[in-house]
């Protein structure tokens, strides 16, 4: 069983404006690094339920699907449908809002892969998928202008 990395973030925005940004996943290759590509393939309410990502980070390259669960303004979880090379991609966003009004951001990531690699290697890489998202995110958010609605 793949081990879960978690890291969280400080975002000076509401729940609503870093959700708006989480949901428009055509957008990730402009701030997620190793995203290419991503194709919306069905959506519910607004929001993306299942997508098409095409991933280029270097030594590993595929195209896969996600599943999206969308709770409200509180998280959102996915989980991998189908890849060549990853196993699983499975994760979440959650949002909890300070008193100060900024959002605390946490991030689950669970990433496998079909070729073989060390345990403390696989973490080391979804801590840096996790903490270099959780940048680009937070830098998307905020230079988006409004952060409050």
């Amino acid at each position: 069983m793949a081990e879960r990395t978690e890291s969280s973030i400080r975002i000076l925005a509401d729940a609503a404006t870093i959700f708006d940004v989480i949901a428009d996943l055509p957008a990730y290759p402009q701030w997620s690094q190793g995203i290419s590509e991503v194709e919306v393939l069905e959506s519910a309410d607004g929001r993306p339920v299942r997508a098409r990502f095409t991933l280029d980070a270097g030594i590993i390259k595929d195209v896969y699907e996600l599943a999206y669960t969308w709770n409200g303004l509180d998280s959102v979880s996915w989980s991998l449908v189908k890849a060549e090379v990853l196993t699983a991609m499975d994760g979440a966003y959650e949002c909890t809002i300070a008193p100060d009004g900024s959002a605390h951001l946490s991030y689950q990531l669970t990433v496998d892969l079909r070729i073989p690699m060390l345990g403390m290697l696989k973490r080391k890489a979804e801590q840096v998928i996790v903490d270099t998202a959780l940048a680009g995110l937070k830098k998307r958010v905020e230079s988006n202008g409004s952060h409050t609605r």
